[in-house]
């Protein structure tokens, strides 16, 4: 019996967010609107949204001893998250700057801050965590190598899920504990490198299972995704609403595909509701406090999102 449905072993960052009416060029200074402190990081995004879908979730991740780091606590707490695998210390609390367009579009830059001191040693104290949940998801916006020591610690018979973002070239025993991989367009052409360079995306989820993982999950937005595993691709639809910030977008999908995959769906269909959960998410501005319960997750599929 496990403790936890999901882990997230991942960063936790305070988004500070700023709209836009188009992105400056080099050299060019634009004005935008209010600044906005939001609890963010693609970990504690992960947490979040899964403890809202009724997860029992659980985070590991380090944050800095400052008031961005007891927003990002709270916040955890709040949504019903188990914290005690979240220290406090060693740098400030990691920051990430976000801009908006009015099409919801962002961009982002992060400052890894607590985040980079996330190590292999912190992992192997969490034993006791990762021994105790179902299903283990991570990112990369913590070191690589504290990621591969995730790897070597999971527990018997337990799922490891990984959105590789940022995109970087990934280990052999990486890639083989990946059920499944997860990327969106830009992170798969990373990926790839030459392979990814032409083709479309339903080439490209056979070429990064043909990496190693055992299975492969390509988002493409408003188009859906894409389910890659021995079976073949098989294509998901998204679900049409009005996009009104797509910040943390990601980390909803995978948060509740992870949570479904753990309970027993199987792949295409726990990339559907993950498709329904991110829908959801980017019709509400911010990341953590876009989220839906799965209520409101199933009122919107009902519904067929916006007609």
């Amino acid at each position: 019996m496990y403790d936890y449905d999901l882990l997230v072993v991942g960063s936790a960052n305070a988004d500070l967010v700023i709209g836009v009416e188009r992105r400056p060029a080099a050299g060019e200074t634009v004005l935008g609107g209010d600044l906005a402190v939001h609890p963010g990081g693609k970990g504690g995004n992960q947490a979040v949204a899964a403890a809202r879908l009724g997860a029992r979730t659980a985070l590991l991740a380090r944050v800095g001893d400052d008031a961005h780091g007891r927003l990002l606590l709270d916040a955890q707490r709040a949504a019903g998250v188990d914290t005690t695998g979240v220290l406090v210390g060693g740098a400030p609390t990691g920051v990430a700057l976000i801009t908006v367009d009015p099409s919801g579009d962002n961009s982002i830059v992060v400052s890894p801050g607590a985040n980079a001191r996330l190590t292999p040693a912190d992992v192997r104290r969490a034993a006791g965590l990762l021994g105790a949940s179902r299903v283990v998801s991570a990112q990369l916006e913590i070191p690589l190598e504290t990621v591969v020591e995730v790897v070597r610690n999971l527990a018997d018979g337990s799922r490891f899920v990984l959105n590789p973002s940022p995109p970087r070239e990934l280990p052999a025993e990486v890639l083989a504990a990946c059920d499944p991989l997860i990327v969106n367009e830009h992170e798969a052409r990373v990926l790839l490198g030459a392979q990814g360079a032409s083709g479309e995306p339903a080439d490209w989820a056979p070429l990064l299972l043909a990496r190693g993982p055992r299975s492969v999950v390509v988002t493409l937005g408003a188009a859906g995704a894409l389910v890659c595993d021995s079976s073949g691709v098989t294509r998901v639809p998204s679900v049409r609403v009005d996009a009104v910030d797509t910040t943390g977008a990601g980390d909803a999908f995978t948060a509740a595909l992870a949570w479904k995959l753990g309970s027993g769906a199987a792949l295409p269909a726990a990339a559907s509701y993950a498709a329904l959960v991110g829908a959801a998410a980017v019709t509400r501005r911010g990341a953590q406090e876009s989220y839906p319960t799965a209520a409101e997750a199933e009122a919107l599929g009902e519904r067929g999102g916006d007609r």
